[in-house]
């Protein structure tokens, strides 16, 4: 069904070199413009991606430092209660029975952090100080200032501890809006923790550094624990989890890297350890590509609008003249009378349909004359002719070389013309009935430049000669008929590559001249007939057909050089034909 339907789309360009020139040249006006478009969309969209990279380096290394101050900030407040005399002086006198002592000492500490809950801002919003071997927690807050002896160490302490831990940022569990920065009380001797600060702080303080980042509509920004666990996300969708785990096992301070429709960018925030991420979706950096796609296609349009009126235009101008030679020769006839016809046009084409038909004419009248003259003498040779140079191969050979002459360079179809010449010379100006092999080659090789012109895309040619054989003779216009019937029997009947490989070596006193092809192969009751007919050596020649048969080449070697020389054929089917030709050495 599939191959019905491909037949019927490209039946009309097959045979119309109208249509083939119409289809080619919107193929030429179109593709550079798909091309073109597509590779400025492709250059738009490469430059977005450097300069959104490029950027978002910059911004987050930049966002980093200043979150990095914040943090150091924020710390340093710890530190001016792990450096107060009224802090040293609780865990001097906390084992001292006096209670006045220790309710003063205890009274220093409140007063120590109130202070600092009052001076370090809004964002603050909670400061406690545990110390674990007296198991007290002090507490500041807005609503509170208290000091109490929890029943176990609080779940942040304990993590810290347990981990062994000088610092830890846990988000807080009961509102999501808050953070702890916990850092740890050690002794100075031993570095024994003998308990932990921790500043209770809105993540609020940090959306107008977060700023810096931009705030894209598709983009996300998070800050996450060395863990790759989200900790804070200002705005933006949940990252994949994926993303989290890359982030977590790499390496780097800082850097990028591409997921499958996104780029992430990440930085360390130093001094605390944390992660500052960026997620930006494929789709920002494509909209600029967009644009230029856009107004591509708008061009292309326009241009492959006026491509095709050009096209029929001109293809009607230039193929009208092929297509009208291309009739007349099709529809030529040996005893048709007609008049010569002069082309209207002044250029190359109109100078090659006039001398065509001109040529076509004399041809003709020659043709009419001879065969009223002695039609009987004649019939063999004119037959071997139309077999060689016949009318359909002339009009095949004669429409590629017009559609060459749009196509092609004039050299190449300078090459087929002088193809053609050279078969034309080679049957009409060499008389003799033998011919040497190097010329029958050359012959040979005349007839497939033209095929490997017409089946480039599918036609495989090989020659191996051996020098030492082009000296012997063989029957003129052997080779061509042998490998003109592969292509009409064999290669025209397959779907697919064709393959012809031609092989001329010696053998002992002859010359071994075979070719094979991966046609269709014969059947077997029809190749066991050809066999016989190949065998049998009656002599006679051009006796039916339209073409020089295999069986009139071998009667003609028969004839030249004895039945020990002739011609051989072996065929399976769907597997090809192997016809082997022997002569004699010389």
């Amino acid at each position: 069904m599939y191959a019905k339907w491909m037949m019927k789309l490209s039946g009309p360009f097959r045979r119309s070199i109208r249509n083939k020139l119409i289809l080619t040249m919107i193929l030429l006006a179109t593709l550079p413009i798909v091309a073109i478009t597509g590779l400025a969309a492709e250059n738009s969209r490469r430059s977005m991606e450097t300069e959104v990279i490029n950027t978002n380096l910059s911004n987050m290394k930049w966002t980093g430092v200043y979150l990095g101050d914040q943090f150091a900030q924020l710390n340093n407040l710890i530190y001016t209660v792990m450096i107060s005399p009224h802090l040293s002086d609780y865990l001097a006198s906390a084992g001292e029975t006096n209670l006045s002592s220790q309710f003063t000492a205890q009274r220093n500490i409140i007063d120590t952090l109130t202070n600092l809950f009052y001076s370090a801002g809004n964002h603050v919003v909670g400061v406690e100080l545990y110390l674990k071997d007296y198991n007290k927690l002090f507490t500041v807050n807005a609503s509170r200032s208290d000091i109490r002896s929890p029943a176990v160490v609080p779940a942040p302490y304990k993590q810290l501890f347990d981990q062994d831990k000088d610092f830890m940022i846990t988000t807080d569990s009961r509102d999501g809006s808050k953070f702890q920065l916990i850092r740890s009380i050690n002794r100075f001797e031993n570095q024994e923790k003998l308990g932990g600060i921790s500043l209770a702080i809105r993540w609020g303080m940090l959306d107008q550094t977060l700023n810096l980042l931009g705030r894209g509509n598709d983009h996300t920004v998070f800050i996450a624990g060395a863990d790759g666990k989200v900790l804070y996300q200002p705005w933006g969708s949940d990252p994949a989890s994926g993303t989290l785990s890359r982030i977590a096992d790499t390496g780097e301070s800082q850097g990028y890297f591409r997921s499958d429709h996104e780029y992430v960018f990440y930085n360390t925030i130093d001094p605390v350890g944390l992660k500052l991420v960026t997620v930006i979706p494929d789709s920002f950096i494509n909209q600029s590509a967009m644009a230029t796609m856009n107004f591509g296609l708008i061009v292309g349009a326009v241009s492959i609008g006026v491509a095709v009126l050009l096209a029929v235009i001109l293809a009607w101008r230039l193929a009208t003249p092929i297509v009208s030679l291309a009739r007349s020769i099709q529809g030529f006839g040996m005893m048709k009378e007609r008049g010569v016809r002069h082309s209207n046009r002044v250029d190359e084409i109109g100078l090659l349909e006039t001398k065509l038909d001109q040529m076509s004419h004399r041809i003709r009248e020659h043709i009419r004359t001879e065969y009223m003259i002695s039609l009987e003498k004649k019939s063999s040779e004119l037959k071997a002719l139309q077999a060689q140079i016949n009318p359909h191969f002339l009009q095949n050979t004669l429409q590629m070389i017009g559609s060459m002459l749009f196509k092609n360079s004039p050299a190449e179809s300078y090459g087929v013309l002088r193809s053609l010449s050279d078969m034309f010379r080679y049957i009409i100006r060499e008389p003799e009935d033998l011919a040497p092999l190097r010329a029958e080659l050359n012959h040979l090789n005349n007839y497939m430049q033209i095929q490997q012109q017409r089946f480039a895309a599918r036609l495989d040619y090989a020659l191996q000669v051996d020098e030492g054989t082009l000296n012997s003779l063989i029957p003129k216009l052997s080779l061509q008929p042998i490998v003109e019937n592969a292509f009409f029997h064999g290669l025209e009947r397959k779907e697919g590559p064709w393959e012809l490989e031609v092989q001329v070596s010696r053998d002992g006193e002859d010359t071994v001249i075979v070719i094979h092809d991966n046609g269709v192969g014969i059947e077997p009751d029809k190749l066991a007939e050809l066999q016989r007919r190949l065998k049998k050596r009656s002599g006679d020649l051009w006796t039916h057909g339209e073409r020089i048969g295999l069986s009139n080449v071998a009667s003609r070697i028969h004839l030249h050089f004895g039945g020990s020389y002739g011609i051989s054929a072996e065929s399976s089917e769907g597997r090809g034909t192997t016809v082997t030709v022997r002569i004699p050495y010389s």
